[in-house]
């Protein structure tokens, strides 16, 4: 019995250690980001301290991703609403090819900047294990939260959590 036990116990920790684990080089909650040169899809190449200055909101998805593409219209929005007034918006694909990721930007009319990280630098640093992840980050680059999953975000729900977590007037 006590064997039992105890090997029901290792496998529980084993399966709880696996759940927490992060991804290579993530950065948590309340840390900065670090600096990373970003590969633009129909904008420019930029550096993702260029967006400092300003609160940020990043959505990683990729073309691929069934609920990345359920929620691109509503960051559309979103961007459209806000995008460089209180807060700025970018995305980040994880896709492997800049083609397939361009088109996706194109048939669905996204109109914020979006840049491609198929080096995975991004996706681990942001900690994109998983897909849709959107970040929440303060003017000075530090991650104020993270939240993984499609959602509605320019509906009253997700604004009410922006303006609270970046503390802007929506």
């Amino acid at each position: 019995m006590k064997i039992l036990i105890a090997l029901v116990l290792y496998c529980l920790g084993a399966i709880l250690s696996i759940a927490a684990a992060k991804t290579p080089g993530e950065v948590e909650i309340g840390s900065v980001l670090r600096e990373a040169q970003m590969r633009g899809l129909l904008v420019p190449s930029k550096k993702l301290s260029a967006f400092r200055g300003k609160p940020l909101l990043i959505n990683v998805w990729a073309s691929w991703c069934g609920p990345c593409r359920q929620e691109m219209a509503s960051v559309t929005r979103l961007a459209q609403r806000y995008n460089g007034r209180q807060f700025n918006v970018i995305g980040i694909s994880t896709d492997d090819y800049a083609d397939r990721a361009t088109l996706f930007l194109k048939q669905n009319a996204v109109t914020f900047a979006n840049f491609i990280d198929s080096e995975l630098y991004l996706e681990n640093m942001l900690g994109a294990d998983h897909l849709p992840l959107t970040l929440l980050i303060d003017a000075h680059g530090k991650v104020l939260a993270k939240y993984y999953g499609a959602r509605q975000w320019d509906g009253p729900e997700a604004l009410a959590v922006i303006a609270k977590t970046l503390r802007v007037t929506l």
